[in-house]
């Protein structure tokens, strides 16, 4: 049995002869043909939703039945394979035209009764999702919940609707109000633009909202920072540019392209597998890649000098600065440890792999180890972010400099992609034991030794644990 099946079973076996109506994502979803191998089903009934909802619960063995919210009484059941959940919501108003028209969209204001019949569609829904018109249900929509000044973006993008003139202009007015919604509700629909394929079209869609300057103040203080005469964009252009490389090199068709054969060439498979891994905050590698383009440039304005002998345009120390200022934003949004960790370390390391290019060609396995390990655990993502970063930077002598880039990309991601699938090579000698040959305390001095072992073992100085022992009493 298919999610969408087994959970609408469950839900109609548990409120069999209820007043109870399926509403929301799964019918507006079958009336656009989209189908998927997960299922969220939004249930209103007229009763008790608590008791609706543990009959539901018990009908399916499911994993979990919780309340969502207090305020409006909503509660939760997860199916035990999280193939499938359902939302039970009491009836709001005295109708359940009244529920409807409280709605945020009218593609999302159907509904259809459990039991069967026709669907319900009293502001006209259906021939909205017709002809692919994203339109609000209520004047007041907006007012009501500022948040969905955001969810307009999100759901255009994600259904590929055009929202009316209407409905815009009524966003654009209540997007001040986003300023008082929680940062949690906030990082869900960002997350969302920014996962979307059309994530650059949403962000020009949030700037036309006037809803960037809210939620990423950051962003919008990149307009108008102008470059070097090595980039053809300013800051906010570019970072632009940058994320919309990072879209193509995430999806799959991306990284076949002509352009990206000397970097990703044999390795799309590895990259492809890596991107998709799970990461946190229900996003993956890929997906928080994005976030890392978006943020790679931020600490552009705070850095920004003007030499005084050239003229020449500096930003000293942005990446350092940058990865604060990520790490902020994150922590603002409430995104979990551990996307705020990974997208800082993007943003600190994403100009090291551009250094390397000035060295001598190959790199040495010295040079390598030392941009694994400083890279590390982000060693693969910054290399695909300083691609993209290298891509859309098209100023001056452009054309070379891309050339020199994708080919020293291309040499690194295979020691990359070996290090995330394997990890350095494991120690010669534990540091109690070198202690113990040298005669010398355990403390700095022996973790120097061990960092030089290690760098002297994966460039093929040392092999053996005798090999490294000689090294480090030649080392002193």
């Amino acid at each position: 049995m298919s999610a969408p099946s087994a959970g609408l079973e469950a839900v109609r076996t548990a409120l069999a002869g209820s007043r109870a109506w399926i509403v929301g994502g799964a019918v507006r979803d079958r009336a656009l043909g989209r189908t998927g191998d997960r299922a969220d089903i939004d249930v209103v009934v007229d009763g008790d939703p608590a008791a609706a909802a543990r009959g539901v619960a018990r009908a399916a063995g499911a994993a979990a039945c919780f309340a969502l919210s207090e305020e409006f009484g909503a509660w939760r059941i997860v199916s035990r394979d999280h193939t499938w959940q359902v939302d039970v919501e009491p009836m709001r108003g005295d109708s359940l035209a009244d529920d409807l028209a409280l709605r945020d969209f009218t593609v999302n204001a159907i509904a259809e009764p459990l039991d069967g019949g026709q669907p319900i569609d009293p502001l006209g829904g259906l021939a909205d999702v017709r002809a692919r018109r994203l339109r609000m249900a209520a004047p007041a929509a907006f007012a009501d919940d500022p948040l969905r000044v955001l969810r307009l973006v999100r759901v255009a993008l994600e259904l590929d609707l055009e929202a009316d003139a209407d409905t815009l202009r009524e966003a654009r007015a209540a997007a001040a109000g986003l300023r008082a919604v929680a940062s949690e509700r906030v990082f869900t629909e960002l997350r969302r633009i920014l996962a979307a394929t059309g994530a650059v079209g949403g962000l020009r869609m949030m700037d036309e909202l006037g809803a960037t300057a809210i939620v990423l103040p950051e962003l919008e203080a990149l307009r108008g920072v102008q470059q070097s005469r090595f980039h053809h964009l300013d800051v906010h252009g570019h970072t632009l540019e940058v994320l919309d490389r990072t879209v193509q090199l995430t999806g799959l068709e991306g990284l076949s392209g002509a352009e990206l054969g000397p970097a990703v060439g044999s390795h799309a498979s590895a990259v492809a597998t890596l991107l998709a891994e799970p990461l946190a905050d229900e996003m993956t590698r890929g997906e928080a890649l994005r976030w890392g383009a978006l943020l790679h440039d931020a600490a552009k304005p705070l850095t920004r000098e003007v030499r005084p002998g050239d003229g020449r345009i500096t930003f000293i120390g942005h990446d350092a600065s940058g990865a604060d200022l990520a790490r902020a934003v994150l922590e603002r949004l409430h995104a979990s440890e551990r996307l705020r960790a990974h997208v800082a370390g993007l943003v600190r390391h994403h100009l090291r792999l551009g250094f390397l290019v000035h060295e001598r060609q190959p790199l040495s396995r010295r040079t390598v180890f030392d941009y694994l390990h400083a890279c590390s655990p982000v060693e693969v993502d910054v290399t695909l972010l300083s691609i993209a970063d290298r891509l859309a930077t098209r100023g001056e002598r452009s054309r070379d400099s891309i050339d020199a880039h994708l080919r020293l990309a291309g040499q690194v991601l295979a020691d990359a992609l070996r290090w995330h699938q394997e990890g350095p090579p494991g120690p010669l000698l534990r540091g109690d034991e070198l202690a113990r040959a040298l005669g010398i305390p355990t403390g700095p001095r022996i973790g120097a030794l061990l960092a030089e072992l290690a760098a002297a073992q994966y460039s093929g100085e040392v092999s053996t644990r005798e090999q490294a022992l000689a090294y480090a009493r030649e080392l002193g």
